[in-house]
């Protein structure tokens, strides 16, 4: 029982709302007639369905104007507005992630063994090249660089003395000669092997964590440092096999850091690689980036984006693209009537879709006003005035 009332609930809900459309719609009651309503039946619901249907000739101008029904169901000449079709370029795009790199690195190690005396700078610091960064013992090279020292004064004086008297003979002022060039390089050998106590820094630039203490012994081997120089990022990344034509060294770039949202550094092609990795079938390519304010660190990964002219294509408001059963289309407007013409999207970008098809730069297509518009069917646009108005 409680089955059947709900049947006949949903029938006197759909009786209802089917006379309701009759009654709104003209239209509506004659398709009912045409199915096979009784007319009588539909009259009394509205009474238009009853009523001829009157048109009126066509204007001057050649442009046929039908006369409203009763009840709405007449057509008029719909109202448009309408945008020029315009010309497009399609943007080829690289997008890629990489990884940068200070433009000059160097892990500074000592050229000596030894024990850490001195420590002359800290984390952050800026040095130049040359600059001590930390010092080893050296008692035991200022000792030897004295004594050559000493010998190289005593072997220069017999040298002179041997050449100034002639009693002696020419082999043995070739000896004292000798002797005195030798303690000379051996003051040399001395003054550098102290100069070896010292590490100095090897380029200009920003030092990292310092990672040895004072007391420590290290070797030639040893960490002491790495210093930077980050005036330049050099970024790293891989572009597919397609673009290896198109890239060349002296290309701008933009690369975007997660760090710095929103800010784009500029930059470079620095350099591209010889030939594309049969593996990944992509192309390894350098850029070369400006950090003149210190904000980027090496590292760092970046989004990097390079654009290449593409070819031209027609572009439309993206309020004109329409879509049915067959694909998209826009409305063009030919003589106040309004033309189905088949587009196909090529891209999309946010003030206009490029199209390729039967539309051409300087076409006229409709952009608002849509949901009357019909094939072939007469359209005002909007801002015009009406054909008795422009006569006058």
């Amino acid at each position: 029982m409680r089955i059947g009332n709900q049947l006949l609930t949903s029938v006197a809900v759909l009786l209802a709302g089917l006379c309701l459309w009759v009654w709104l719609s003209a239209d509506a009651a004659r398709t009912l007639v045409s199915m096979g309503a009784p007319e009588s039946v539909v009259a009394k619901i509205n009474p238009a369905v009853t009523e001829p249907v009157s048109a009126e000739p066509s204007s001057g101008n050649g442009t046929a104007a039908a006369t409203p029904r009763a009840g709405g169901g007449g057509q008029q000449a719909v109202l448009v507005a309408t945008r020029p079709v315009g010309k497009g370029i399609v943007n080829d795009q690289l997008s890629a992630i990489g990884s940068g790199e200070a433009i000059q690195s160097v892990i500074v190690m000592p050229q000596a063994a030894g024990t850490i005396n001195e420590i002359h700078v800290k984390s952050g610091d800026m040095v130049t090249k040359g600059q001590i960064l930390a010092q080893l013992d050296d008692e035991e090279q200022i000792i030897l660089r004295d004594q050559a020292k000493v010998l190289l004064r005593s072997a220069t004086e017999k040298a002179e003395s041997y050449s100034a008297l002639k009693s002696f003979s020419r082999l043995d002022v070739l000896d004292a000669q000798i002797a005195k060039e030798t303690a000379q390089l051996a003051l040399t050998n001395a003054e550098l092997a102290l100069k070896r106590r010292s590490v100095v820094a090897p380029i200009d630039g920003i030092v990292g964590i310092v990672a040895i203490n004072i007391g420590d012994n290290v070797t030639t081997a040893s960490n002491v440092v790495q210093v930077d120089n980050r005036q330049q990022l050099l970024v790293d990344f891989w572009a597919p096999e397609r673009f290896a034509v198109q890239v060349k060294v002296g290309m701008p770039v933009e690369a975007t850091s997660a760090s710095r949202p929103g800010r784009v550094f500029e930059g470079s092609l620095d350099a591209i690689d010889n030939r594309v990795d049969p593996a990944s079938r992509t192309i390894r390519i350098r850029a070369k980036i400006e950090n003149e304010d210190d904000l980027l660190r090496a590292g760092m990964s970046f989004g990097v984006t390079m654009r290449f002219p593409g070819e031209t294509y027609a572009t439309v408001d993206p309020l004109a693209v329409q879509w049915d059963s067959k694909g998209s289309f826009v409305w063009q407007i030919v003589d106040k009537k309004s033309v189905k013409a088949r587009v196909r999207i090529i891209q999309r970008n946010p003030d206009a879709i490029l199209v390729a098809g039967g539309v051409k730069e300087g076409d006229i297509v409709a952009t608002e006003g849509l949901q009357r518009v019909r094939e072939n069917g007469t359209v005002r646009i909007a801002g015009e005035k009406p054909p008795e108005v422009a006569s006058r």
